[in-house]
């Protein structure tokens, strides 16, 4: 093999992922920032993208929701691997609105998937989509389907000239960055890496997965089959023994994905077997003390939500801020709020919406950047009422109603009546569940899954919830006790885990991600301190 193709080639491929694909990722950025939105899982997850990303990838599919929308592509230039990268929902795949976006970052989409995204979802330019295009198509016709990794002399001096002039048209800053890599020399080790990568053995996968029946075979298929083509790859041109290795690790591990995703199923199962009810799941793990920041007083916290990450987001109202911390009381951070906010809830892992004593309008920050993101208004104040989450849409109290809210598009979607005052919101799974204040002993929620109200009386009154990692509930009592309630919402019994066997004051929070549970309590003269549960 010359090496002078090869270095050709590694430069076109270098330009590619260390310059192309990443200005592709700030141009997606800047789309679905402009639009109000805080990260890609947020915008992968609004609906007009979800749907459009769904029909890239299946067939002949009518969905249930926005039907008038659908449209039946011939070829499918999304493929199962980029799909499994972006979306999480049932094998029975019938309409978009079963799945949901994953935690997805900018940084794992490579310059097909970010320039498809672009070109079909984000608001661009004539020039803007002639430069993703071609750019795309350059790739494609130089860099995809080339099983050799080299480039000729004189078919690299054609294409240098007009690949230069696409990178530049996109993104003048990159002059003296296209020259850096021009003078470049070969790296080996770093060309394998960007051949592998910029290889399109997509097809190959599927014909593969599709010959694998059986998933409890699947191994021994995926080795006889990854070996049999280590042979035609050779024959293709590809001679280096370590790079055919670097592409069937590749392959073997796009092919295991299914197999992957079973074992993860597996144990997810197994850790979401239930708890039995009233057991010792937690154990005390340390006490936070934040009066120096949050003052002395148990009613300067009013809500607190754990994020994915583990911090801690707090309502201080007398103080009209939100206060972020670690888990352990440490980095404390804070934003300030132009109004007295009341309750939080986390909308993904960088953003939290809460609402405000009186006022009619929820607010959306990015505690990341500690920014105010932006205002809904509702049709009417929310007073002390609560705020949950449930399938990417904010839940608030209405009278005797609960007001599901689309937040990317500040409108109610949905209302559902209710017999009672719904306060202290909580979204599990597919139920909003609820006190009333008024109401004696009954804890209520409404199910999805149903379309009905129920209810399960409770030694005391509730007054505040957290789903645990099995979908049981625990639920702090006018008596302060903790009761455990059942998944299905039949049964109960009280918590008797040292710290929760009486807990006065009515925050609590668990993430099932971070498998811990903070709760807020007040010591003998009243100062505010915080308790941090690890589970067992």
């Amino acid at each position: 093999m010359d090496r002078d193709d090869r270095r050709r080639y590694f430069i076109v491929g270098s330009v590619i992922v260390e310059i192309v694909t990443p200005a592709f990722r700030q141009r997606l950025e800047n789309d679905y920032k402009s639009k109000g939105l805080g990260c890609l899982q947020d915008f992968i997850n609004s609906k007009p993208v979800i749907h459009i990303l769904f029909h890239l990838r299946h067939k002949n599919t009518q969905c249930c929701v926005d039907s008038t929308h659908c449209v039946n592509h011939g070829p499918l230039p999304l493929n199962h691997s980029q799909w499994d990268l972006l979306y999480t929902g049932p094998p029975n795949h019938h309409c978009f609105c079963k799945f949901t976006a994953k935690p997805v970052t900018l940084d794992e989409l490579d310059i097909t998937l970010a320039s498809l995204i672009l070109l079909n979802c984000c608001t661009l330019s004539v020039n803007e989509t002639f430069y993703v295009s071609k750019l795309r198509e350059f790739k494609n016709n130089y860099l995809s389907h080339n099983a050799n990794g080299t480039i000729t002399q004189a078919e690299y001096t054609t294409l240098i000239g007009d690949l230069q002039t696409l990178v530049l048209k996109l993104d003048p800053s990159k002059q003296d960055d296209f020259a850096r890599i021009q003078n470049r020399a070969l790296d080996e080790p770093l060309c394998i890496k960007y051949f592998t990568s910029l290889l399109d053995i997509y097809g190959l996968l599927e014909k593969i997965e599709n010959k694998v029946e059986n998933v409890d075979t699947a191994s021994t298929r995926i080795l006889t089959t990854v070996n049999s083509n280590a042979q035609i790859l050779a024959t293709m041109g590809i001679s280096n023994d370590a790079l055919i290795a670097k592409i069937e690790d590749l392959l073997q591990n796009m092919i295991c994905q299914r197999c992957k995703e079973m074992i993860n199923n597996q144990e997810k199962e197994n850790s979401n077997k239930p708890y039995k009810l009233g057991h010792s799941i937690f154990t005390l793990h340390h006490e936070i003390n934040l009066t120096s920041v949050a003052g002395d007083d148990w009613r300067e916290v009013t809500d607190i939500v754990m994020m994915d990450d583990g911090r801690l987001v707090m309502c201080l109202p007398l103080q009209s801020r939100l206060l972020i911390c670690d888990t352990d009381g440490s980095q404390v951070d804070s934003i300030h709020v132009q109004d007295r906010l009341w309750r939080v809830t986390a909308v993904n892992n960088s953003t939290v919406a809460v609402t405000l004593y009186d006022s009619d309008c929820i607010e959306m920050y990015d505690i990341n950047n500690k920014l105010k993101l932006k205002s809904i208004s509702v049709p009417e104040k929310l007073w002390w009422g609560g705020i949950t989450t449930i399938n990417n849409k904010l839940v608030v109290r209405g009278d005797k109603r609960l007001q599901i809210i689309d937040h990317q598009t500040r409108e109610v979607v949905q209302t559902i009546q209710t017999d009672s005052n719904p306060v202290r919101l909580h979204g599990s799974g597919d139920r909003i569940f609820y006190y009333d204040p008024y109401n004696n002993n009954k804890l209520y929620w409404y199910s999805y899954t149903d379309d009905r109200h129920h209810t399960l009386t409770l030694p005391s009154p509730p007054r505040g919830m957290t789903t645990l990692q099995d979908g049981s509930l625990y639920v702090m009592c006018d008596d302060e006790s903790v009761q455990h309630v059942s998944s299905d919402g039949k049964q109960y019994k009280t918590v008797t885990t040292k710290g929760l066997k009486k807990l006065k004051f009515y925050c609590m929070s668990y993430n099932s991600k971070q498998r811990k549970l903070v709760t807020r309590y007040a010591s003998k003269n009243q100062t505010l301190r915080f308790n941090v549960f690890y589970e067992k």
